[in-house]
């Protein structure tokens, strides 16, 4: 087994994660990536000299994943990622409204904000949610995150029958709306903690109450990562080679070929062919289910029945002074209006009129934050429908949606000396021309209704030897849930090539090393 050949396509999270994981087991592993870098969606452009500003994720939550994950390599995640704390999760502000609300790293500094926002009531239902949203993320940590789980009685029996109680009160059956409701009568808490949907491309409408766990993690922990996040993806590229594994970029994967009915290797763009006994495929599946990877992995991972596409967004990366609104590092100025936005997005498949926006301000608790006055590195972000393999998303459609988001920038004080030549836009299809197949769709499909979590494909495929990993795999997207799914996808790799070895049996580890 130490001599068998895996490929990894896509130097994302999930591909650099299950790389690190079968290099340190021992395996001859080979890194394929068609852009010149490391990252996927963790990725840093360029926006002025020396101004480069991150692309994708911009926070590290859950972060005993990597370091469990370095852990595991003999690496010290510590040494090689350097992060600091947040104290300020985000900062809110509501159009036509002079309240801000921060929460906080402590959750009796949040539920003090609260109070003095939303009064003492609002402040007692705060810490309730906050109990059931530990309580949530208790019961799915092990059995969920961490493993394979395909279907509801699967994740029953990994919970146990002694838990099932525990298992009742997530509230699977109800939206996240709809739980929130219980929990606040504010409308601007509502809207707020129903934003959670969004970290996975979803309606708050239509996703499960089960995404109150995104409470609980950012309590546990929102970490900065000196320099941007794509430091991380460096990080992890330099991590899969000190444990022996090769990364070649430019490396674009046409094909992956099937022979015997099993995987034979995988055929480059530019017709070079390499063999392999197992192939990682760090891609979405809509992707390789377009028979972007071929007709044998178009077969071996078709996509589920009735799967609808998580959002896509309309991002502005930009060099900027600003003035006005005191910026944190994570900034959110709702709409008015917040089921019209998704019922535009989804149902009218428009981009919204009344946008919420999403503001990240990178040098902000930086290491060396901005002068007054001086540009600053900002994301500024809308949610949009993912059609960008349908709809072009010119100047007529992108225009009328800048200036609201700006506008409504302006109305919560926030100002901004914006620069032609140093901003640039990226839309659906912008998007979609990065990560084929998708339409722009940012988190794989879109997680609405109770089934949609056992729905996401997961590491095993229907060919043997191909497996998938991802943000759009299980167990879901973001950063640390992708490398979680590349781990997952390393350990059924390496258990079925040991299951498989023509030679002596050599014994390996049953599961990835979690704490």
């Amino acid at each position: 087994m130490a001599d068998a050949r895996v490929v990894v396509v896509g130097a994302g999270v999930g591909g650099l994660a299950a790389a690190i994981d079968l290099a340190a087991r021992g395996l001859d592993v080979t890194v394929l990536e068609k852009a010149a870098a490391p990252g996927g969606k963790m990725r840093a452009v360029e926006v002025a000299p020396g101004m480069a500003v991150d692309a994708g994720p911009t926070v590290l939550t859950m972060r005993w994943v990597f370091e469990s994950l370095f852990d595991a390599a003999g690496l010290s995640f510590a040494d090689r990622v350097p992060t600091r704390r947040a104290s300020v999760l985000a900062r809110h502000a509501w159009d036509g409204d002079a309240a801000r609300l921060d929460l906080h790293a402590r959750v009796e500094d949040s539920a003090a904000a609260i109070g003095a926002f939303a009064g003492a009531t609002e402040a007692r239902r705060f810490l309730d949610f906050m109990h059931r949203a530990a309580g949530i993320y208790r019961t799915l940590e092990g059995p969920f995150m961490r493993a394979s789980c395909d279907s509801p009685l699967a994740l029953v029996r990994a919970v146990g029958l002694t838990r099932l109680r525990e298992l009742w009160g997530i509230t699977p059956f109800s939206t996240l709306w709809q739980s929130l409701g219980r929990h606040f009568h504010d409308p601007r808490l509502h809207q707020l903690f129903g934003r959670y949907a969004t970290y996975c491309g979803s309606s708050p409408f239509l996703a499960p109450a089960t995404l109150m766990l995104v409470a609980h993690v950012e309590q546990e922990g929102v970490w900065f990562v000196d320099g941007g996040m794509h430091r991380l993806a460096t990080a992890l590229a330099d991590a899969a080679r000190a444990r022996g594994a090769a990364l070649r970029f430019g490396a674009e994967v046409a094909e992956v070929c099937c022979a015997n009915g099993r995987v034979a290797g995988v055929t480059l763009r530019s017709g070079e062919r390499i063999e392999a006994e197992a192939v990682v495929l760090n891609a979405d599946p809509a992707a390789v289910a377009a028979g972007l990877f071929g007709t044998a992995a178009q077969r071996a991972a078709p996509m589920p029945r009735g799967a609808r596409r998580s959002l896509s967004a309309l991002t502005w990366l930009m060099a900027a002074p600003t003035a006005g609104f005191p910026l944190a590092r994570h900034n959110v100025f709702f709409s008015r209006d917040y089921a019209r936005e998704f019922t535009r997005i989804l149902d009218a498949g428009e981009a919204p009129d009344a946008p919420t926006v999403y503001v990240c301000a990178q040098d902000r608790e930086s290491v060396a934050p901005p002068a007054d006055g001086a540009p600053e590195r900002l994301l500024v972000l809308v949610n949009a429908p993912a059609d960008g393999d349908r709809r072009r998303w010119d100047d007529t459609e992108t225009l009328p949606c800048e200036t609201r988001t700006f506008d409504l920038l302006a109305r919560c004080g926030l100002t901004l000396d914006r620069r032609p030549a140093w901003t640039r836009l990226a839309t659906p299809a912008d998007f979609h021309h990065l990560f084929p197949g998708t339409g722009g769709a940012l988190y794989g499909a879109a997680s609405h209704g109770w089934q949609a979590s056992f729905k996401r494909p997961g590491a095993r495929t229907r060919m043997p030897g191909l497996y998938l990993a991802g943000g759009s795999t299980h167990p879901g997207p973001g950063v640390p849930m992708a490398a979680l799914s590349g781990r997952i996808a390393a350990a059924r790799l390496a258990a079925d090539l040991a299951s498989t070895a023509r030679s002596r049996a050599v014994a390996m580890p049953g599961g990835t090393s979690m704490r």
